[in-house]
């Protein structure tokens, strides 16, 4: 057995792990599996600025496929099997829970787009979304039954489907493998039989010339998985035939194509974390050039949509909040003619817009939550607030895909009031419900939500968004799980989740702490959390943290903290700086050894990510960087219980980073909290695709929880 010689057990070698298929898989006093623990190897990481020995480095596999390395990942998931058997029970009870609030058959609120109304569904017990379409005599015609496509796959996503604008066609994007490569099909609509030639290798970007024919995708770096290539297909070519028309040779961007809103222009997208660019062809010539909305300049970012011959842009021109301007069309390529249309302010930051033949709907951002005004293009001074029923909310836009219509349709949600369209009359104010997310087994009378602000060490005010049961105490005995992500500017809203009620129906507070990092309170909030100043992103959430125990929210003892990827780092640097604050971490797919990462440009997303967390060839950024990163930093200390989650395919945060975090964690903390480390072996970033099996991976999520909090009540 090679395993015996690439890994030591403590306690015992492999066989015992074999003993937790007695007894129904829970083992007994004498049949207990113990840790593995990973060898160590020597290998040097090598920088300008010094190398580090990397003793865990041989868990990277890019092929997947080493035996030694499956084999540790393998023995890590036996362990937690062993572990989570003694409250298998409470699994069950939770799963059962969060899927009783699951309305298990549902429809989206359909749309109108030419002579069909689309919509989306769900059917009792299976896992995945049907897709269909309406015609004018009420006759359902299943476009695509992506149960059909996951039967026999271990994961399956359809990440995009594009309808052709004869309505005859439909493209769409499949990965099942989780690595979010994906593979372009079509799909005859009339006879309901997909075309034999596809491509491979892309992302899941699509746009349509207007000739039925044609299509725009964007072909994929074989190693590094950045969108590099655009690529005209037209349909029922053979692959080889997939003409290049555009080659992005800066690999610190971003691409991605699609259609305005009109259908009148095809847009490619390059965007970098301080710089966009935007070309633009019009749909009717497929053969044409593209031409540049505006040349890329380092810190100037946009976003377009065309409305009858000219372009509504919002830009942080002069705007580190955004503003939105306007151009014609025969006047691109230079930025000097746009012209003002909503100004800048400093409090209202411009999250996003929709353009209308006679308004602009903008949805923004002012006190950390995102609100809608309704400008009419006839009277600008006129701009109304779409007004909220609480004091804690979200809203956004809905599909809209008609521009000559006063009908504007968004989602508004609370973290007590389910998703609920409205269909809102810009003309005459009238807003309509259109539907609201059935939950099974709920009721919004018997919860609070509420605002409270953390003081940062620098004094800042950290909003925090909160969720509990009426009639709680605030006498510092409740338990406490606390989210947050607090990286790329991305916001964390507080909307509606039903998985969490089994934890609040428990006593449980939830608290969504919006740290610096996001972009709730405007850009600064975001540039204040990232590069130099990343820190501040895993300080806020402590602080958060010492107030909602301070002002009797929660117990001491009693303290929880999950987050995800970039949020993943933050459980990570959180347990490093300040483990004795906390109960228990769950880290679900955590970016936790940032600089070994950020020094590999073959490695996915690296290259795109300098202006993120920087670029550690650089002294300064590499030294900073070393002082956070969670790998790097850990010492022989007390840690936090932790549950850390990862996936074999993972594209965006590769799984031997977490892989790597846990054996290295194994060997240098000083204290008998679980560790417990779960690889996906069939899934990618996004954890299982089904609906019900991600589910299953919340509850085991609560069930962890909750069996560390119940021998201190």
């Amino acid at each position: 057995m090679a395993y015996q010689n690439r890994l030591i057990l403590s306690g015992f070698i492999l066989p015992a792990l074999l003993l937790v298929g007695c007894n129904g898989g829970v083992p007994t006093t004498e049949q207990s599996v113990s840790a593995p623990v990973a060898e160590q190897r020597h290998y040097v990481v090598k920088s300008p600025h010094g190398n580090r020995v990397d003793p865990y480095y041989w868990l990277r596999d890019d092929d997947r496929a080493d035996p030694d390395v499956i084999a540790y990942l393998n023995a890590e998931n036996e362990y937690y099997d062993a572990y989570r058997a003694r409250y298998a029970d409470l699994t069950e009870t939770l799963e059962a829970e969060i899927i009783g609030r699951i309305q298990q058959d549902d429809t989206s609120v359909p749309y109108q787009r030419g002579d069909y109304l689309y919509a989306m569904k769900y059917e009792a017990g299976k896992e995945y979304p049907i897709h269909v379409r309406t015609d004018a005599q009420g006759n359902e015609q299943v476009m695509l039954d992506v149960n059909a496509l996951a039967t026999g796959q271990a994961y399956m996503n359809v990440a995009n489907l594009a309808v052709s604008p004869n309505q005859q066609l439909l493209a769409y994007m499949v990965d099942n493998t989780g690595r979010r490569q994906y593979e372009l099909r079509i799909r005859d609509l009339t006879t309901g039989e997909d075309f034999a030639e596809t491509l491979t290798g892309l992302s899941p970007a699509i746009a349509w010339a207007k000739d039925n024919q044609t299509l725009f995708v964007i072909e994929n770096d074989p190693q590094t998985l950045l969108s590099t290539r655009v690529l005209k297909y037209r349909i029922g070519s053979p692959a080889t035939s997939a003409e290049l028309v555009y080659e992005e040779t800066d690999n610190t961007f971003y691409m991605w194509v699609n259609n305005t809103t009109d259908g009148e222009y095809i847009q490619i997208h390059l965007d970098q974390t301080v710089s966009t660019e935007v070309r633009v062809l019009d749909a009717d010539t497929p053969d044409g050039d593209f031409q540049v909305l505006a040349p890329r300049e380092r810190d100037f970012q946009y976003e377009a949509d065309h409305l009858a011959g000219r372009w509504i842009i919002r830009t942080d021109l002069n705007a580190p909040n955004y503003q939105i301007m306007t151009v014609a069309h025969a006047d691109i390529g230079d930025k000097n003619k746009w012209q003002p249309l909503i100004a800048h302010r400093d409090d209202v930051f411009i999250q996003d817009f929709v353009v209308f033949k006679d308004y602009l709907a903008i949805n923004e951002r002012v006190d950390g939550l995102r609100r809608i005004r309704i400008m009419p293009w006839a009277n600008p001074e006129q701009a109304q607030v779409i007004a909220s029923d609480e004091h804690v909310y979200v809203t956004y836009f809905e599909r809209n895909v008609q521009q000559d219509t006063p009908i504007l349709r968004y989602t508004y949600s609370s973290l007590i009031t389910p998703s609920t369209v409205y269909a809102y009359n810009m003309a005459t104010g009238e807003r309509k419900i259109l539907k609201q997310q059935p939950v099974p087994n709920y009721d919004a009378s018997l919860y609070t939500t509420e605002r409270t602000w953390a003081t940062a060490a620098d004094g800042t005010k950290i909003p925090v968004s909160l969720l509990y049961k009426k009639g709680l105490r605030k006498d510092g005995s409740a338990p406490l799980y606390q989210y947050a992500y607090g990286s790329y500017g991305s916001s964390s809203e507080p909307s509606f989740r039903s998985n969490i009620f089994s934890l609040v129906d428990r006593g449980f507070v939830y608290a969504i702490a919006h740290i610096r990092g996001g972009q709730e309170m405007g850009r600064h909030w975001y540039e204040d959390g990232k590069l130099l100043k990343k820190i501040n992103t895993f300080t806020d959430y402590i602080d958060v943290t010492k107030h909602l125990v301070t002002n009797g929210y929660a117990h001491p003892d009693k303290v929880f903290g999950m987050g995800g990827s970039a949020g993943g780092l933050l459980m990570g640097a959180v347990a490093n700086m300040a483990p004795e604050l906390y109960r228990g971490l769950v880290a679900h797919v955590p970016f936790v050894d940032i600089v070994t990462t950020m020094l590999d440009e073959s490695i996915p997303l690296t290259t795109n990510e300098f202006d993120e967390w920087g670029n550690p060839k650089l002294q300064p950024y590499y030294d900073y960087m070393l002082s956070y990163s969670p790998y790097d930093q850990i010492t022989a200390q007390d840690y936090p219980a932790l549950l850390v989650t990862t996936g074999l395919h993972d594209s965006q945060v590769q799984y031997f980073e977490p892989a790597k975090w846990v054996a290295k964690l194994r060997t240098h903390k000083t204290d008998a909290n679980p560790l417990m480390f779960k690889t996906n072996m069939a899934a990618g970033h996004g954890g299982s695709s089904g609906r019900f099996s991600r589910l299953k991976e919340v509850a085991e999520e609560y069930a962890f929880i909750l069996d560390l909090l119940a021998p201190a009540q």
